[in-house]
């Protein structure tokens, strides 16, 4: 079936192949309306696969299938003609290899479904940032997510018009249902059935199998991240794996920040932060992704590419981040969280445990229970503009002006609270460096450390020493409008493991700093791995912090760091002949510097 809204001669075709192949029941153009996602969350219901939640208006609980949890990197290739455009951190698989294998599954693979056909913008619609994509999918729990996370609809389809370009992305859950076959309250394939596949050369997206997440919701990390990255570097701009929020001082100063953390250091707390020193304000513009051009004026200006936010649940409560818990009141969708006796969901971490719940797979919980009640990467989906600091310029088409870059981990010991690099070089080396102890939430043994270079590991769509060159040639054209870059730390322990910073609202004193380094305002002392604070330039007023915690704070241990030289030599390595110039006299001044 065509739409009549479509005037793009391709897209018309390119439809009508994919239901060629694939052999769908139905076909649906989505419009985007209120009235479809309530028509689709109405037949989810009905066939038991949503949960409306009487204590959020229009909220619905989903459980999936315990073999679709997450995203799955193991599955997931970046596939190009030559191995080496992929690079060492991501998996391969020859192009037409892949399609063969992919082609094969996509047979028939949507018999007994609706094929829905999703139009969609990331970034503001019309946005000279913006990119239009349109996915293919038979899930309608795909639909509704993509509903909140993206722009949907027939205005994206206006602006596409009769010759516009758009990034195909094609997905099936993998469950055909033969006459009279009943269906799966969550339908996937195996996991050796499992594709998310990537085709950075031809902008294309190919998902076959999951229906959870990143696997399924391909303007997220497919488009946004993993193709983008490789379209920016084509194209002279970022796309990057960073937050950003703007900072107001009591002045009316405005600062515009991103920042870029491994999964389980803070991003989304951060994001939507609740200052604790008097007369500052933050406004959240994005909590995931940040794609950053340069101006007319000659700095970077940042988008947030989604309209919504997918966050992780557990450990969300009103003490870490009461943002978004105000922000999932209503018109939310929650995915493998516990249901409590009244009709709410409940997750680990949130405020107050129940006695009694159905846990996300679907059996009685109690406090005493051995698993948790709610999966670990248990998720919300929620329109960004329900967030009460949401920033009145998070859609401004042309993007917000950036003045700071932040990278950060999750460390015990040996890094410091915050260092601000000497210069775009040295911040590209921090970026590159960046590095986390796994947590439960990370692939690995918990505690081990894992280099997650500028939170882009698992998301960087080609050869990531490319990707490192590219960060340098970015700061060649900004040259000294380049944002000032810091590397954050609010994961300090004493040797007792007792934290020694007290962080979420406490973390706006260590962005003030920042913004008083922007304007010259403040000093900071030379060390072997930055910029620090002089002891008094950190704003405590109203902080109960010992001296001596401080003192820990700020503190640089040469040797600890001498140590840790060998393990960023090795990590460099792998890039071969790809690691930029640049990278390697970075590590020689660093040791240099340490003596």
């Amino acid at each position: 079936m065509q739409s009549s809204k479509c005037q793009n001669a391709k897209l018309q075709q390119w439809v009508k192949e994919a239901a060629e192949l694939c052999r769908p029941e139905a076909i649906h153009w989505c419009d985007g309306s209120q009235a479809e996602y309530d028509t689709l969350m109405a037949q989810m219901v009905k066939v038991g696969m949503a949960t409306p939640l009487d204590k959020r208006p229009n909220s619905f609980l989903f459980r999936s299938d315990p073999s679709d949890v997450a995203r799955v990197e193991d599955r997931t290739y970046i596939s190009y003609p030559h191995q080496e455009q992929a690079g060492p951190t991501n998996n391969w698989i020859e192009p037409d290899k892949l399609k063969g294998i992919m082609l094969d599954l996509y047979k028939g693979c949507m018999a007994g479904r609706t094929m829905y056909v999703i139009p969609f913008s990331m970034g503001p619609v019309g946005s000279p940032l913006a990119k239009i994509g349109v996915e293919i999918t038979d899930s309608p729990y795909v639909v509704c997510n993509m509903h909140i996370m993206t722009r949907v609809g027939d205005r994206v389809l206006e602006v596409l018009g009769a010759d516009g370009e758009y990034i195909p992305c094609l997905h099936s859950i993998g469950a055909p249902l033969q006459p009279g076959q009943a269906d799966s309250s969550w339908p996937c394939a195996p996991i050796e059935q499992k594709y998310i596949s990537h085709f950075p050369a031809e902008n294309l997206i190919w998902s076959y199998g999951s229906g959870y997440g990143g696997n399924a919701l391909l303007g997220k990390k497919c488009l946004a991240l993993r193709i983008a990255s490789a379209v920016a570097r084509r194209e002279g701009w970022m796309a990057e794996h960073m937050l950003i929020l703007r900072l107001t001082s009591p002045e009316g100063r405005q600062y515009h920040v991103t920042g870029a953390f491994p999964s389980a250091c803070g991003k989304t707390n951060l994001a939507m932060l609740l200052p604790t020193i008097k007369g500052w304000k933050v406004e959240c513009i994005g909590d995931d992704i940040a794609w950053m051009k340069i101006g007319p004026d000659g700095r970077l200006y940042a988008i947030n590419p989604e309209a919504g936010f997918f966050g992780v649940a557990p450990g969300t409560s009103y003490d870490s981040n009461p943002m978004a818990m105000d922000s999932i009141k209503e018109n939310s969708i929650f995915t493998n969280c516990a249901l409590t006796d009244d009709s709410d969901v409940w997750w680990e971490g949130m405020n107050g445990a129940p006695s009694h719940t159905i846990d996300w797979k679907g059996r009685d919980w109690t406090p005493d229970s051995k698993d948790v009640a709610a999966h670990a990467n248990a998720r919300f989906t929620a329109p960004a503009s329900q967030c009460p600091i949401i920033s009145t310029d998070w859609e401004k088409p042309e993007g917000v002006p950036i003045d700071i870059i932040i990278f950060g981990g999750r460390r015990a010991s040996v890094v410091p609270l915050v260092a601000q690099a000497y210069d775009w070089d040295h911040g590209v080396f921090m970026g590159s460096t960046a590095a986390s102890e796994t947590t439960a939430a990370n692939i690995g043994a918990v505690g081990n450390l894992r280099r997650d270079p500028f939170a882009m590991l698992p998301f960087c769509g080609y050869n990531m020493g490319d990707y490192f060159q590219h960060w340098f040639e970015m700061g060649d054209r900004l040259g000294a409008h380049a944002p000032k870059v810091f590397y954050v730390n609010w994961f300090r322990k004493t040797a007792e493991g007792k934290w020694l910073w007290p962080g979420f609202g406490d973390n706006s004193r260590v962005l003030k700093w920042m913004c008083e380094r922007v304007d010259g305002k403040v000093g900071g002392r030379e060390t072997p791995i930055g910029i620090l604070p002089n002891e008094g330039d950190l704003d405590l007023t109203g902080l109960d912090l010992p001296a001596q915690d401080l003192q820990e704070l700020l503190k640089v241990d040469a040797a600890a760091y001498q140590a840790e030289v060998p393990d960023m030599e090795n990590h460099f390595a792998k890039f071969g002949d790809k690691l930029p110039g640049r990278l390697s006299a970075q590590l020689e001044a660093l040791k240099k510097r340490l003596g």
